[in-house]
């Protein structure tokens, strides 16, 4: 006796209306380019197992909203920049044991069926579960404080749109380093930021106690030359 097969049936985690064009998309996503839009796996069907899957095939790092992948952009200025600021908190981090810290491709689920991966990331011991965390799949964990660092794809409605995204999830802090201008914006509410010139400094706050790093330092250490 034979048995009959149902084809598994896809359920979308956001259902995109019919008709719906790729501008409609990038409209909800915060206007970002269209060639950051994955069309594969379809809009709104996207899981954490795609991002997994396409980062170890592919090398490129997604993050995922409402079903749909979207493309991280970094370049090369921007990937230092990330990595001076990592590994100063690092450093205080070891005179501090307050957390750990994540580079540039730690993906984290923030909040249900929403992935990101921000630039830098510091996760307090207080957010982290009584049991070892699993290397896969993509961790539920929340930030207290996010980085970004802005790419030339990067549209203010996208960083406006994650700014709501992090905060709504638990983020404590969020800063933004503008590489064109030098300088910084920390946020400690959608609603509340403070602009910091290149003569300023990142300042930890409640999230890291006595942390203070200068925007003038981060980017000559970024813009040295061979001697």
């Amino acid at each position: 006796m034979s048995t009959i097969v149902e084809p598994l049936q896809l359920i979308p985690q956001f259902a995109i209306p019919g008709n719906w064009r790729l501008s409609d998309l990038q409209a909800r996503l915060g206007n970002v380019p269209a060639e950051r839009i994955r069309l594969n796996p379809p809009p709104g069907f996207a899981t954490e197992e795609d991002v997994l899957r396409i980062e170890a095939e592919e090398g490129v790092l997604c993050e995922l909203q409402d079903g749909i992948l979207i493309e991280k952009p970094m370049g090369w200025y921007e990937s230092l920049l990330a990595t001076l600021i990592s590994g100063k908190i690092l450093q205080f981090l070891e005179r501090n044991n307050l957390g750990q810290v994540l580079g540039a491709d730690g993906s984290l689920q923030i909040l249900p069926g929403i992935v990101k991966i921000p630039d830098v990331s510091f996760i307090s011991w207080s957010r982290f579960p009584p049991e070892k965390v699993r290397r896969r799949p993509i961790p539920a964990l929340i930030p207290d404080l996010v980085v970004e660092v802005l790419s030339d794809t990067n549209t203010k409605e996208e960083m406006h749109a994650k700014l709501q995204t992090y905060f709504q999830s638990g983020v404590r802090l969020v800063w933004y380093i503008d590489s064109a201008s030098r300088s910084a914006t920390a946020f400690t509410s959608v609603e509340q930021s403070i602009a910091i010139p290149t003569s300023g400094h990142l300042d930890g706050g409640e999230v890291l106690p006595g942390f203070r790093l200068s925007l003038q330092r981060l980017f000559e250490q970024a813009d040295r030359q061979a001697p």
